[in-house]
């Protein structure tokens, strides 16, 4: 196999040893490991382009390797499928869709089998961890759920995450990792009888006469529930910016999904927009994969996560642009290179400010849409209907599991006949706090001593995180009221365990130690990218807390943690330095570098596209919109708008934050029609007729 995009190393994950199969890419013989997604394969063996559209000839690659776009469609043994939600088979014959796709006869004989209808009490759409955490709830009480989910595997988001969890540690596992986050609840839900789980299984629809159809392995199904939990998440918003219909323009979720699940790599050159935790922690983990994070920017002066991720980025190598933004994308097919350019205080790009960055990719981490598709259809149906997770409100996975842990315990008791309130009343303020946005940033301790052994916390906002406080062997952290959101702070006795530097989700605590020298303390960093390799001798550039150079200095001591996957790193470094350190850079500066002269395109912003399914253009809607039009419907009836395979998940955001920008109000907009069906799915699927 050629493993050019594989990730063989990764200082997190685990490289599995899988079976082999061979497949075909318009002809051509190609490696790919069995089970995994096509369009990973084709990922894996440097192929980013997997068709052109119809209208314009664009090429076409994925977005959100989720199923809700289209843009990563091929023809597949003769059938047109997304490639992101389908398994690779051995001698598959894969085709690249060019225009509009010209599908064999189907001569095949249909089966008229009766479609299989079911019951249970609770079905739960989504197996991520507000999915996972109620159904936990709802095993205890041996209730029966069918748990669906349209991945293999359970978990989520939670499987692409190689990162330490903040929140608390009671309450949602702060200080476990994401991935193993999901194995333990995947594993907590397999021990309860009462509780189904469907893999590979999508929600269809969820019928006027109380019945949701669901396709489970490639089968129609249907399940009468007599609640529902939608805990399926939320979808990634698009941008609009000139150069937007490139291929190699990634969702967050889709990076994540190509080099935390299925190890492959997808760039070389990386470049982020967005600065919330999505984006911080996807240039975090791209540096774990072994890809250049050639920089970021974040439209509003500060960025919008927590500042310990920005902190993180920064220290490593990675420069942020706060009050910045995105002017364009450039190349032929696929990314070639970005624009950026800062933008005052009304988001107008500044003339004069553009530089221009080489790199390949471009992802985008501008905020989610909750997925609540599922709940408005329970509600017409009158199906008692509950949402946990991001498709209740968007927030951090610590944030889900524990508000679909009250989700599953409020159905218990309902279903049970338990009258009353089952939640207990500090729960709905841990559930505030878990979900509280960040908070103010204080300065540092003043800390004078000069002997002995303390940590320095370089945490310096409030955020929903205690783990610090929970491992100290001598009780020595605290948070400044005890409360799950203030700052943490050191006022003890330090016996330089480093249990604090090894479990803190962001990195945030060095150990300064005077004992065996005053004057040259030892300062030990946690580090997690290890696989860009550091021994003792190497010089490094030494950092603050916002990645201001201090100095080279030697490293004089590594100590593997190979169970927390991170080694500690100590230097001897003058002591008039030494509570400053926060880490140190891996990434050069020459990365970062922009090209002499910005590229500036001559095509204005109203030229990109707002719907990429049917090639339309902001220009097209904005002319609508300022004519009278507010309705959705008819701006899709006059330019299709909306009408592509996505049933306008993308584009009918960016049209509502037009008409935002075009000064009309919420109120006045009509919403769009929404399709009857969730996802595209074949007619031979209903071979009784059921949907009517």
């Amino acid at each position: 196999m050629v493993h050019d995009n594989r990730i063989l190393t990764h200082p997190i994950l685990s490289v599995p040893e899988m079976e082999e199969i061979q497949f075909y890419w318009n002809g051509t013989k190609l490696n790919a490991r069995k089970g995994e997604m096509i369009s990973s394969a084709l990922i894996a063996n440097g192929i980013s382009i997997f068709g052109h559209h119809h209208k314009d000839g664009g090429a076409q690659g994925i977005f959100c390797a989720n199923g809700q776009c289209a843009k990563c469609s091929v023809i597949a043994n003769g059938v047109s499928v997304k490639s992101c939600m389908t398994a690779v088979a051995e001698n598959m014959i894969v085709q690249s869709v060019e225009g509009l796709a010209t599908l064999p006869a189907d001569d095949q004989p249909q089966s008229f089998e009766p479609i299989e209808h079911l019951s249970t009490e609770v079905l739960i759409i989504g197996g991520g961890p507000a999915g996972l955490s109620a159904a936990i709830e709802l095993g205890k009480k041996h209730i029966p759920v069918i748990l669906i989910d349209d991945k293999n595997a359970l978990g989520g988001k939670l499987v692409l995450q190689t990162h330490k969890f903040f929140g608390s540690e009671e309450d949602s596992r702060a200080g476990t990792r994401g991935h193993d986050i999901g194995k333990i609840l995947a594993t907590e839900v397999a021990g309860f009888a009462s509780v189904e789980v469907w893999l590979n299984s999508t929600a269809i629809f969820v019928f006027s006469d109380q019945k949701v159809g669901i396709l489970k392995d490639g089968v129609y199904k249907i399940v009468t529930p007599k609640r529902i939990l939608n805990a399926a998440g939320a979808r990634e918003k698009f941008l609009r910016f000139p150069g937007n219909k490139l291929a190699r323009i990634y969702g967050a979720g889709a990076f994540q999904t190509l080099v935390n699940r299925d190890l492959v790599r997808p760039t070389e050159r990386l470049f982020i927009i967005g600065g919330g935790n999505v984006g911080l922690i996807a240039g975090y983990h791209a540096l774990q994969a072994g890809i250049e994070v050639v920089g970021l920017v974040e439209a509003m002066p500060v960025c919008g996560g927590y500042k310990v991720h920005a902190d993180k980025l920064k220290r490593l190598g990675v420069p942020i642009y706060t009050s910045h933004s995105i002017l364009c994308a450039n190349g032929n097919e696929a990314v070639e290179s970005i624009t950026i350019t800062a933008i005052d205080n009304k988001f107008q790009a500044i003339k004069g400010t553009e530089k221009t960055f080489t790199c390949d990719t471009i992802l985008i981490a501008v905020g989610l849409d909750s997925l609540s598709e599922f709940t408005i259809e329970a509600e017409a149906a009158g199906i008692p209907v509950d949402s946990a997770g991001d498709a209740l409100e968007i927030a951090e996975a610590s944030s889900a599991m524990f508000n679909g842990k009250i989700a599953g315990l409020k159905m218990a008791s309902a279903l049970s006949g338990v009258t009353g309130n089952p939640i207990p009343a500090d729960w709905y303020a841990k559930a505030e706090a878990l979900k509280a946005h960040p908070g103010v940033i204080k300065g540092y301790q003043n800390s004078e001593a000069e002997e002995g052994v303390f940590p320095i916390i370089h945490c310096l906002q409030e955020i929903p995180c205690n783990p610090c406080t929970t491992v100290c062997p001598t009780n020595s952290i605290h948070t400044e009221d005890s409360s799950l959101l203030a700052v943490p702070i050191y006022d003890g006795k330090c016996i330089g365990c480093a249990k604090c530097l090894l479990i803190c989700p962001g990195l945030a605590i060095t150990l300064v130690d005077y004992r065996k020298d005053k004057d040259l303390p030892t300062v030990s960093v946690v580090y997690e990218v290890t696989n860009k390799v550091i021994k003792i001798g190497d010089s490094m550039p030494l950092v603050d807390i916002n990645a201001k150079d201090i100095g080279c200095f030697e490293v004089t001591a590594i100590q593997d943690y190979a169970k927390q996957h991170c080694q500690i790193v100590r230097f001897a470094v003058p002591k008039a330095i030494a509570k400053q350190i926060a880490g140190f850079k891996i990434q050069a500066a020459k990365v970062s570098e922009p090209l002499a002269t910005a590229i500036i395109p001559e095509r204005l912003a109203d030229d990109a596209m707002i719907c990429l399914c049917e090639r339309v253009s902001v220009g097209q809607v904005r002319a609508l919109i300022r004519g009278g039009i507010s309705d959705l419907n008819q701006i899709k009836s006059i330019t299709r708008a909306g009408m592509g395979p996505c049933g306008a998940k993308t584009c009918e955001v960016m049209i509502k934050g037009l008409l935002r920008e075009e000064g009309i109000p919420t109120t006045d907009v009509v919403p769009n029609t929404k399709r009857p069906l969730f996802i595209e799915i074949p007619l031979s699927k209903f071979p009784d007729g059921s949907i009517k």
